[in-house]
């Protein structure tokens, strides 16, 4: 940060549905990484340069009640939220406005936050988005900054206690899959796979899915966000699972395909292994020093090299493909990796080497409309000194594994 600079970071909204509904709470991930607060309506401050050191950090939260705890339950008290945040400074959020002010004077630079994630399409007006429009009217002299640049660096590089949390997730993801492979069957419906998963991941103290389960059979799985898992999955077909738990906000990301039948077709197996073999491939050069467009690049040609073997390209489309638009898209159009922990799709600038310590998937996926097939593989890696460390090396991923499983 500047000197003499305070940053703010606001809790997310709980988002209204209809009538007196709402959503469950999701808190912002940029606050939770920096305090460790899960509760809505909080404020953290953070003003490293402040002459009185009670001002250095300061945590706002709501002020809890007899009559909040009656309706919404048990909220922090002020000596819970510095045991859990390691902040000494615990105010009340009624305190705010007035110390806000305060410090406005006495500071020269603010850094606001906003999501400035790369894929993020923000309809709706956040706490930050209001804050950021009173802090514009009621002091428009000072020199405004944004902390996106700064969270996105300090996220990407996941400490010890960070990747252990996306490991339990990993571990209560492998827990989900296991038992999905000796419940599917011919007939089964795609929710009823979904309520498996569900129940094994809550169980397990996980809230849920990571992200929008994508639980897809047959021709569905080219669709690469498909949702509507409400499909009867039918002998004969692969159901691609794209399905994860969180723990403790952090997140895990897999892919699976299993054959709905217990056992694949020749060609089905023939596309799996490409995807597999590239898979491998793509996972060894998660290593320090790579970055992401010479990664991508080179997981294209490995994909290239598998996909003319399948016979679904030729040498020739090859040499005359666009180099801009390879050949190889028309069955592989997304990228192989993304960041991973808090987000799903986690915070990070694309240009930065890869270093010990991020997270990123590992999935390519062949997808074939015309056969009714799409054949996505995916897990979680750790880029260390020594080379990749797979998170989810125990999920059973070979096909003969994956067979032997289900016709146990």
């Amino acid at each position: 940060m500047k000197s003499n600079a305070l940053a703010v970071f606001n809790s997310n909204d709980i988002m209204p549905t209809n009538a007196d509904g709402h959503m469950g709470f999701s808190q912002n991930t940029d606050l939770f990484y920096l305090c460790g607060i899960d509760q809505e309506e909080s404020i953290l401050l953070i003003y490293p340069g402040s002459k009185n050191p009670a001002h250095r950090e300061i945590l706002f939260l709501k002020e809890t009640s007899e009559l909040i705890a009656i309706w919404e339950g048990h909220k922090y008290s002020k000596a819970e939220a510095a045991k859990a945040s390691g902040i000494k400074t615990i105010m009340w959020l009624s305190q705010f406005n007035i110390i806000f002010n305060t410090l406005m004077g006495e500071c020269d630079h603010v850094y606001l936050n906003t999501n400035e994630h790369s894929r993020a399409n923000t309809e709706v007006q956040t706490r930050d988005a209001r804050f950021i429009k009173q802090c514009l009217e009621r002091y428009p002299l000072h020199s405004y900054i944004r902390s996106a640049p700064l969270m996105h660096h300090l996220r990407a590089v996941k400490s010890k206690t960070e990747i252990d949390l996306i490991q339990k997730a990993c571990n209560i993801t492998e827990k989900g899959f296991r038992r999905l492979l000796g419940f599917i069957k011919p007939g089964v419906h795609e929710y009823e796979i979904e309520a498996e998963l569900s129940h094994e991941f809550i169980r397990n103290r996980s809230k849920g899915f990571a992200y929008g389960p994508i639980i897809a059979s047959g021709a569905s799985a080219c669709v690469l966000h498909y949702t509507d898992n409400n499909r009867q999955c039918k002998a004969g077909e692969v159901i691609l699972l794209d399905v994860a738990a969180e723990y403790a906000n952090y997140a895990s990301d897999l892919t699976r395909c299993v054959p709905v039948s217990g056992k694949f077709t020749k060609r089905q197996r023939s596309v799996y292994n490409a995807v597999l073999k590239v898979m491998r491939g793509a996972t060894k050069l998660l290593r320090v020093g790579n970055n992401i467009e010479d990664y991508h690049k080179a997981v294209g040609e490995l994909m290239t090299e598998q996909l003319v073997d399948l016979n679904l390209l030729k040498s020739s489309d090859v040499k005359k493909q666009d180099p801009a638009n390879p050949a190889y898209r028309k069955y592989f159009m997304h990228g192989t990796s993304h960041h991973l922990g808090l987000d799903v799709h986690d915070v990070a600038s694309r240009y930065r080497k890869f270093e010990e310590g991020m997270v990123f998937t590992c999935e390519p996926g062949i997808y074939i409309p015309k056969e009714k097939l799409g054949i996505r593989l995916e897990n979680d890696i750790v880029v260390t000194k020594k080379g990749p460390d797979d998170l989810m090396k125990r999920i059973p991923i070979e096909a003969e594994e994956i067979e032997e499983l289900m016709n146990r």
